[in-house]
């Protein structure tokens, strides 16, 4: 049997790809099985410093796979919340790259990530209510990353926005020319790898954690987070590094 979802590995970085043209890379019960296998191995593999998911064809992710729901009569996206809480809780940092257009559930994947870049040609649009259904599964990742303003414009009429409108509304961390894809993304990995690997995982979760600590609180969380840090080993060898002018040893070494 063919695999919907392939993995890879390359200077520190694991590509992820959904491989169902046929049906728009839709969100079917083996594809999700496919997706949550790949995104543990890369999680587990020490090598991968960087995870990025990506599709063939020229969309993304249309959502749900509609025709297997009908047929099933059971949600065929059960196993879903938990492919997007492996990729929100990702101790590695998660990059989606967009080949295309995404629709409905597609951008609760795109939402879990931690970047996501699109090409300017690509549209999106949560068409749930246009179904009678609702946006429910995603809303969760999504409206951590949108406006409220936003979210009610979008969720509740349906309407296709370009890649330049998803930027501006917080979807997108980027949107680039299609032949600027692939080195956008590559500097995005570039800088990730860079980073120590317990301050990337640490920093991630700071990121959503701070805002809701109180003033007081947080400075005192933070401070002690921060003495920490400077005396972990990772933190020793990043200054000795950066004293010696020489990259780190968690940087991956060329060849």
């Amino acid at each position: 049997m063919t695999e919907l979802v392939h993995k890879e590995l390359a200077g520190g970085v694991a590509t992820i790809t959904l491989d169902s043209p046929p049906n728009r890379n839709a969100l079917s019960s083996r594809l999700l099985a496919e997706l949550a296998d790949r995104l543990r191995w890369a999680q587990a593999e020490p090598q991968v410093r960087v995870i990025v998911l990506t599709a063939t064809g020229h969309v993304f992710c249309s959502g749900a796979d509609l025709k297997e729901q009908r047929a099933s009569g059971a949600p065929v996206t059960a196993s879903f919340p938990e492919v997007m809480e492996l990729i929100w809780e990702s101790g590695k940092p998660v990059i989606c790259r967009l080949n295309g257009t995404a629709r409905a559930g597609g951008l609760g994947l795109v939402a879990a990530c931690d970047f996501a870049i699109a090409p300017l040609t690509a549209s999106f649009a949560f068409t749930e209510v246009r179904l009678g259904v609702a946006p429910a599964m995603i809303a969760v990742p999504v409206l951590r990353r949108l406006s409220a303003r936003a979210a009610a414009e979008y969720f509740l009429t349906g309407e296709v926005f370009d890649a330049a409108r998803a930027v501006e509304i917080g979807l997108l961390s980027a949107a680039v020319p299609p032949e600027g894809l692939d080195a956008t993304v590559a500097r995005y990995a570039e800088m990730l790898l860079k980073g120590g690997p317990e301050a990337l995982a640490i920093t991630k979760r700071l990121v959503r954690e701070v805002p809701a600590m109180s003033f007081k609180g947080g400075l005192q969380r933070m401070t002690e987070l921060s003495s920490e840090r400077f005396t972990s080993a990772e933190g020793q060898e990043g200054i000795a590094a950066f004293m010696a002018k020489r990259a780190p040893a968690w940087v991956p070494q060329e060849g």
